[in-house]
């Protein structure tokens, strides 16, 4: 696995550095096992934040699940907590390879 600068919450220093493997390996450091519907979320932050420059809020990322699970948005953002239940910021965006966020609305 390609080493990665982490800060000491273990978020990535540079989202750059981010790879497959290393979100495998900060998965397992949570205690989860990435599922396809986990890597759709993931994805979907990388993706988001390669087109924008910011993390998406946790209500972006909620209605895309939704979206791709053909749910309502509270469904999406109720499946995003079973997928991730130590939260967004705490697992997501760690694993998604995101710095740690400043500010969030809980959606």
């Amino acid at each position: 696995m390609k080493f990665a600068q982490r800060d000491e919450e273990g978020y990535l220093v540079n989202p750059g550095d981010w790879s497959r493997e290393l979100a495998i390996a900060l998965a397992r450091e949570e205690t989860l096992l990435l599922s396809e519907e986990h890597w759709v979320v993931i994805t979907f932050v990388r993706d988001y934040y390669a087109e924008h420059g910011i993390t998406p809020d946790i209500r972006h990322a909620a209605k895309h699940l939704a979206t791709h699970l053909g749910c309502d948005k509270k469904a999406g953002k109720a499946r995003l907590f079973e997928l991730f239940p130590y939260g967004y910021v705490q697992q997501t965006c760690k694993i998604a390879g995101m710095k740690r966020p400043r500010a969030w609305s809980t959606g």
